[in-house]
């Protein structure tokens, strides 16, 4: 039986949409580092004065946009 079936919905978006958040978020501050010179360039890109906001409202749609088709995708449709 499918682990995911037994799973109430809501356990499944959180578990998709947290680890998601914080594999990508990760992926894009490493890409970042090397793509702006190390970690001062970095923070200049992503970091300072109102730019970590629309950083992390990225971060977060897509999140909650994966999370959320992954719980609807092993809850209703995978069988």
């Amino acid at each position: 039986m499918n682990q995911y079936k037994n799973a109430r919905f809501i356990h499944l978006f959180l578990r998709f949409s947290i680890i998601f958040f914080v594999i990508v978020t990760i992926l894009k501050l490493g890409m970042g580092f090397f793509r702006f010179n190390g970690i001062e360039g970095m923070k200049n890109e992503y970091l300072i004065d109102g730019k970590w906001q629309p950083f992390v409202q990225l971060q977060v749609v897509m999140s909650l946009i994966y999370g959320l088709f992954m719980a609807v995708y092993y809850k209703l449709i995978k069988k």
